[in-house]
């Protein structure tokens, strides 16, 4: 355990920020990824991609930094980082999908032991889906990185033994960052490297799936 309770938002983004390396190429994804924006430095040299055509995106933007021309995907106010650069939505797509991204940071409504995504659309009748670019990022990125709290409203977990909501992605994610736990999806399994107020026993009666210490 390293913490004494489950994590703020903004404290597993710092969590986040933390583990991608330097020098990568990476796509945050609305909602609570954008977070990771605000905890990274010019030290850390990590170049942020968006997919509405921004390279080089720095943190959100705050009072009079405000220009509402410039914006994240999640339609977020933002900074720009020395040398950023703007491009077509075509080119910012070609740039995903071509593997040219080290990582993505996305969301999630459910992600299973095999590493299988679903962001997209909850499956109920009356739901809005909301692709965007994530299928695109699922599958274009190197690695998949998923942030999210690891239980739904209701209480249910989102990390479970098989997805029943659509598919975003296939065999993509390899670590689940949450309020309570980081997971690593591996070939043989989910590990637990670190937990967040709670206890790896505790853990493994929320979670639904076997569950091992990391290696």
């Amino acid at each position: 355990m390293t913490s004494a309770t489950p994590l703020r938002p903004e404290e597993l983004a710092r969590v986040v920020a933390r583990d991608i390396p330097a020098g990568s190429y990476v796509n945050l994804g609305i909602g609570q990824p954008t977070l990771v924006a605000d905890h990274l430095t010019a030290e850390d040299d990590v170049t942020l991609h968006t997919e509405n055509g921004m390279l080089g995106m720095g943190p959100a933007a705050q009072g009079e930094e405000v220009d509402p021309d410039l914006i994240n995907a999640g339609k977020i106010p933002v900074l720009e980082t020395p040398g950023c650069s703007y491009f077509h939505h075509a080119d910012s797509f070609a740039m995903m999908r071509g593997g040219h991204l080290d990582c993505c940071v996305l969301g999630a409504f459910q992600v299973d032991v095999h590493g299988n995504l679903a962001n997209w659309h909850t499956g109920k009748p009356d739901a809005i889906p909301a692709v965007g670019g994530a299928m695109d990022l699922a599958t274009g990125a190197k690695q998949t990185f998923v942030m999210m709290s690891l239980q739904s409203r209701g209480g249910q977990a989102k990390l479970v033994e098989r997805c029943t909501m659509p598919l975003t992605g296939v065999g993509c994610v390899s670590r689940i960052y949450t309020d309570q736990a980081v997971f690593l999806v591996e070939a043989d399994g989910v590990s637990v490297r670190e937990t967040f107020g709670t206890s790896f026993e505790e853990l493994q009666r929320i979670v639904d799936v076997p569950l091992r210490p990391a290696r």
